[in-house]
């Protein structure tokens, strides 16, 4: 039997990926069969989303909202103020650890 944090884990994952999935898939009935885009539907799912992402991070013991502010630094220094498939095809990965290992 798995441990209570474990299932909890497991819980926060799969939660994650359903949220993902209904998000995508409002998206495709209005990209492929023009219905209207339901942002109140796209919103509930991605507070789900985030929810989950919460949930995980306090598994983790890490603070979500440092890891949200570590991204877009991780970001900007890939990109800088805009994106490039060059910059995106040709990272600097040892760089981009650095900023995740802060």
């Amino acid at each position: 039997m798995f441990e209570i944090r474990k299932q909890k884990f497991l819980h926060a994952c799969n939660g994650l990926r359903k949220g993902g999935s209904e998000f995508l898939d409002a998206l495709k009935k209005h990209v492929f069969y023009g219905k209207s885009l339901d942002t109140v539907n796209l919103s509930e799912e991605m507070g789900d989303i985030f929810w989950y992402c919460a949930l995980i991070a306090d598994e983790l013991k890490i603070d979500f909202s440092q890891v949200m502010d570590t991204n877009i630094a991780k970001l900007k220094a890939r990109y800088g103020e805009k994106f490039s498939e060059d910059r995106a095809e040709n990272r600097d990965l040892k760089t981009e650890r650095t900023i995740l290992e802060k």
